[in-house]
């Protein structure tokens, strides 16, 4: 999959900045497509791309295929003439640093619903064209997402499981009832995926045409409030008679809690998926591959077992290993798909020689992150001179992780001392540009930094603490963020390495 060696920048879209509140598919993510090319970058990696719920986690969607409305830009529907620049005027005041959730939610939404009416009243043949195709290429899951979303409104937010059961359960008569009465808001619905996949499509378009890749994420599990489970549930193990999750996923206790994860969401009926030829997985990669280059399948070790919690309990203490058919999953992937899979495997945690083992007999790289590397001893598989092979992607660390600089300064004198004492002097920049420059000196293919630890920032910059629902996924970059300083230095450190384009693209050539 990575032919050369090559690095690349973690940033997610909602980090950009932006007049909105959050960042969006508008100008500034051209302008730090522009910054990656100018830095001999080759990889924009992203969190999943779905629409968020209760906890804005984008680990959490309403659907495994659809994109998340906020991050449509308002000036590019401005542009359109779906907005009016009067439409734009009088903004609240945004938190420059961080995602005001709920604020960014009053203030976009509206203006959604007004480009959507413009477009009913306005939109040329071409457009309501080009529209129509997009509804009719995308039925397979569109129709029932924008459905599940209507009603979940007219429901005041509430899960599916709530609903009455006649449309809980999905009863055909429930169905036609229901899709006749919102049939408005679910055409609004249809509307805001359009234009998402409609600027999406062009954004990727671009960081394509400068040689850079889209590295995707795909969570293994779905939320159990979301348009999958509720229009899937036969592959799902869910309780017959509530329709809660009978068997919840999770991980026991790790690095990241003593008493495990307890994620809540349902894990798969494997059984009844390996009956389909997989059927459901398949649509959903296929999915993903319409706007991605390359996929992280997060958790990827519950291919081959996974964590299975009983209804009930409030932690993931007491659970258990069960056996998972992803040999035969993948191998079905490679007939429809190719040999050449884009996946990358997220490798951490509780991993077996069976994990391993399945992982590199379909060749997929696994993740080595720096910060795991300095505690335990000289065998710490994340140490990179215990790299196996280049088939790997380094990362100084996750969206899960602390900040390199905030994971540093919290560690103790005497654990600062082991990973001082490793690299033998704290380069005069800081220790995040000597984890960054450990990263492009390993042998490892691609080599990935959050733009956190390119920035230097500290530990209340993290985008995530796993195990907390409330407080994620809010951080932001500024424009500035974007400069020559940075990108110049970066550029020098990629051709110090070895990491540059074989023909640098530039926005010019």
């Amino acid at each position: 999959m990575f032919r050369n060696r090559s690095s690349g920048i973690l940033l997610h879209p909602t980090s950009l900045p932006s007049r909105f509140g959050i960042g969006d598919l508008g100008k500034e993510a051209y302008h730090f497509i522009d910054f990656l090319s100018e830095s001999y970058q080759q990889v924009w990696q992203i969190l999943p791309l779905g629409p968020t719920g209760y906890g804005n986690s984008p680990y959490l969607s309403y659907s495994a295929l659809a994109g998340n409305p906020l991050l449509i830009s308002p000036e590019k529907l401005l542009e359109d003439e779906l907005l009016a620049q009067h439409d734009l005027d009088n903004l609240p005041d945004f938190p420059l640093d961080r995602v005001d959730y709920d604020l960014v939610i009053q203030t976009k939404i509206p203006l959604l619903k007004v480009a959507f009416e413009n477009f009913k009243a306005q939109a040329t043949k071409k457009k309501q064209k080009e529209f129509k195709e997009f509804c009719d290429r995308h039925t397979y899951w569109l129709d029932d997402y924008a459905l599940f979303m209507a009603i979940k409104e007219d429901q005041n937010g509430a899960s599916w499981h709530k609903w009455d059961e006649e449309i809980a359960t999905r009863k055909s008569k429930a169905i036609e009832q229901w899709s006749d009465r919102l049939s408005d808001r679910i055409l609004f619905h249809k509307f805001l995926q359009y234009e998402f996949f409609r600027q999406w499509t062009k954004l990727k378009k671009y960081a394509n045409e400068l040689g850079i890749k889209i590295f995707g994420d795909i969570p293994i599990y779905v939320a159990h409030d979301s348009v999958d489970v509720w229009s899937h549930r036969d592959i799902f193990r869910l309780d017959p008679k509530t329709g809660e999750p009978a068997l919840m996923a999770g991980v026991p206790p790790d690095y990241f809690s003593e008493t495990g994860q307890l994620w809540g969401n349902p894990v798969y009926d494997w059984k009844k998926l390996k009956k389909t030829k997989f059927q459901w997985w398949i649509k959903r990669i296929e999915g993903m591959l319409e706007y991605v280059d390359i996929m992280r399948i997060d958790h990827f070790r519950a291919f081959e077992s996974f964590w299975g919690v009983p209804e009930g309990e409030e932690t993931a203490m007491n659970g258990e290993w069960i056996e998972a058919p992803g040999e035969a999953f993948f191998t079905i992937l490679k007939e429809k798909l190719g040999d050449d899979l884009p996946i990358v495997a997220e490798d951490l945690g509780v991993i077996t020689p069976e994990v391993e083992a399945l992982r590199d007999k379909f060749k997929f790289p696994g993740m080595k992150i720096l910060q795991f590397a300095f505690d335990s001893d000289r065998a710490n598989p994340f140490l990179p001179y215990n790299y196996v092979n280049r088939n790997c992607v380094v990362y100084t660390g996750t969206h899960d992780n602390n900040t390199t600089v905030g994971w540093f300064y919290e560690r103790s004198p005497e654990e600062q001392a082991r990973v001082t004492d490793y690299l033998g002097c704290v380069c005069p920049d800081g220790i995040h540009w000597s984890l960054i420059r450990l990263a492009l000196g390993s042998v490892a293919n691609l080599a990935v930094f959050p733009f956190q630890d390119v920035l230097g920032l500290g530990g209340n910059a993290k985008m995530n603490q796993p195990g907390t629902a409330e407080g994620n996924w809010s951080w932001r970059c500024r424009s500035e963020a974007f400069n020559q300083d940075v990108s110049g230095h970066l550029k020098y450190l990629i051709y110090l390495y070895g990491r540059e384009p074989i023909k640098p693209i530039s926005k010019d050539s």
